[in-house]
């Protein structure tokens, strides 16, 4: 199954050759799996949106599977319930690409394309794939806030703007001004172990949302003080 994404041109090729380890990994999956996606995963989402959702990389079990964000693993239950209740989606999340789902107002990018092993991409494959994330959120004109899911995509995305990592610590709620008048709002991954753990609760996740709304809202500049919260 084909799946199009609402940024045409800023995607990798399928048998995209970036990383080797990632290539690797890749190949196995499709020798094992050969009916899954098992390629790099396209943003998906609404081109026209204010809020943009960074990503750390596809799962196993979920985007490599089934080639959408989020869809098919725990993480994606407690994403697309949040979105739907923000008023962020059309119709009804059920795991599927099929599904029927879409985003209205919101789109999910993911500072890597492609599955890693563990779900721990390095250093280098993280740079490797920042070209395809910088032109994700170049090409999404509107977009007024992101929202970082985890540390490694608030690094990638302050990267992806040109700005200093020492001068934004990660720390989840926390609102960093970046350039251009956009804002970016730190949030713990949405994963089944931060949720199991209680470092993550659904509420915690949802005062996300309710910033990222009030930087939405909000007419002053770029260097205005907002609280995190």
């Amino acid at each position: 199954m084909e799946i199009d994404s609402p940024l045409p041109g800023t995607e990798p090729p399928r048998d995209c050759p970036r990383c080797p380890r990632l290539v690797a990994l890749r190949r196995a999956c499709q020798a094992e799996h050969p009916d899954w996606w098992n390629a790099p995963v396209r943003a998906f989402g609404d081109p026209a949106a204010w809020l943009a959702l960074v990503g750390l990389a596809p799962g196993k079990h979920g985007a490599n599977r089934t080639g959408r964000p989020f869809t098919g693993d725990y993480a994606g239950d407690l994403l697309f319930a949040t979105l739907a209740a923000f008023g962020l989606t059309k119709g009804r999340y059920d795991a599927r690409v099929d599904d029927g789902l879409a985003l209205d107002g919101a789109i999910i990018v993911n500072s890597v394309k492609c599955l890693p092993p563990q779900n721990k991409p390095t250093p280098a494959e993280i740079a490797q794939c920042r070209m395809f994330l910088e032109g994700q959120l170049a090409a999404l004109a509107n977009v007024k806030v992101m929202i970082a899911l985890g540390r490694i995509a608030h690094d990638a995305a302050l990267r992806a703007a040109g700005e200093r990592l020492a001068a934004h610590p990660f720390a989840h709620g926390a609102v960093h001004p970046l350039p251009e008048g956009r804002y970016l709002v730190d949030s713990y991954h949405c994963s089944r172990y931060n949720t199991n753990t209680g470092r993550l609760t659904a509420e915690m996740f949802a005062d996300v949302f309710r910033t990222a709304l009030a930087l939405k809202d909000q007419t002053s500049g770029p260097n205005s003080s907002t609280s995190p919260r």
